[in-house]
């Protein structure tokens, strides 16, 4: 195929994609995140920084990273990003966490996290749940949020607003 034809068929790729219409990430996510479901808060006060996003594996017990991790410090405080019922409390291996049940079939986890709340305590949305604390498999100095929807891991980012949408750049030789 001559490099002429090969530009033709990226140009028209290029305008059938800009014919088509717009497909926003919070259309997307307001099928999770409605009036019943609002937006979550961040669970550490700014300035925010994600060190490590989420990965989705590829099948249910591949490898991935099925949460966020927020850089903090130790003993920042952490808030609950939206109203639930602390599900759990307590130390898995070696990490102390907390788990919150919240409406519509979320469940949150945050770990490393010191806290004196118990199974039952309910929180809202920004309520202190406990201090960022040390370890687990996180790096030190940071916080990692988990959220399960109806038992299955999403991208924790969804719920804090909409995620950039990606921006796919041509791929072939210019014109």
């Amino acid at each position: 195929m001559s490099t002429r034809t090969r530009a033709t068929i990226a140009l028209l790729l290029l305008i059938v994609i800009a014919l088509l219409p717009p497909t926003s990430t919070s259309a997307r996510a307001s099928s999770s995140v409605d009036e019943a479901h609002p937006l979550w808060r961040w669970p550490l006060d700014a300035p925010r920084a994600v060190a490590s996003p989420y990965r989705a594996p590829a099948h249910e017990f591949g490898a991935g990273h099925r949460g966020i991790d927020l850089s903090t410090a130790e003993g920042v405080i952490v808030r609950s990003p939206a109203d639930g019922t602390i599900a759990f409390r307590g130390v898995v291996v070696d990490r102390p966490l907390i788990t919150i049940a919240h409406p519509g079939g979320y469940v949150s986890t945050f770990e490393p996290v010191s806290s004196t709340l118990a199974p039952g305590d309910t929180v809202s949305a920004g309520d202190e749940i406990g201090t960022v604390a040390v370890g687990g498999h996180s790096m030190h100095g940071a916080l990692h949020l988990g959220v399960r929807l109806d038992g299955a891991y999403i991208n924790p980012m969804l719920l804090f607003g909409p995620v950039p949408r990606a921006v796919l750049l041509p791929c072939c030789d210019a014109l």
